[in-house]
């Protein structure tokens, strides 16, 4: 075995990590019980799932091929950029219109926030 096939192993490796990730995230949106909770397993496993899908198969082509694949990369950046924003301001927008959290949670950080800001 070569090192170009132990590279390729590596980057099959890669790619169902990546799958396994998104598995979990998808268990998670199933099971989990409230918005912020899926909201979280989706923008953070879901994120990285496709991230090392996504490099896994510029690497193997990459390897493979000798070629760059410049949609892969612009991939790459645009989930990594727009996922955990989208995230954020899902969660945002779901505390601001007043979608009740878990009936088990045991802390709310912005309520404490905004309490310490209106007493300053």
């Amino acid at each position: 075995m070569n090192v170009t096939e132990t590279l390729k192993i590596g980057f099959a490796v890669m790619i169902l990590v990546g799958a396994f990730l998104s598995l979990v995230s998808s268990v998670g949106l199933i099971r989990l019980p409230d918005i912020y909770t899926r909201n979280h397993a989706a923008s953070k496993s879901a994120t990285l799932g496709i991230l090392f899908i996504l490099l896994g198969a510029f690497l193997f082509f990459w390897i493979e091929d000798g070629t760059m694949n410049a949609r892969l990369l612009l991939g790459i950046v645009f989930v990594f950029i727009t996922a955990p924003v989208a995230g954020h301001l899902i969660s945002r927008a779901a505390y601001n219109s007043k979608v009740p959290l878990w009936e088990h949670s045991i802390q709310d950080d912005l309520r404490m926030k905004e309490r310490i800001e209106a007493k300053e």
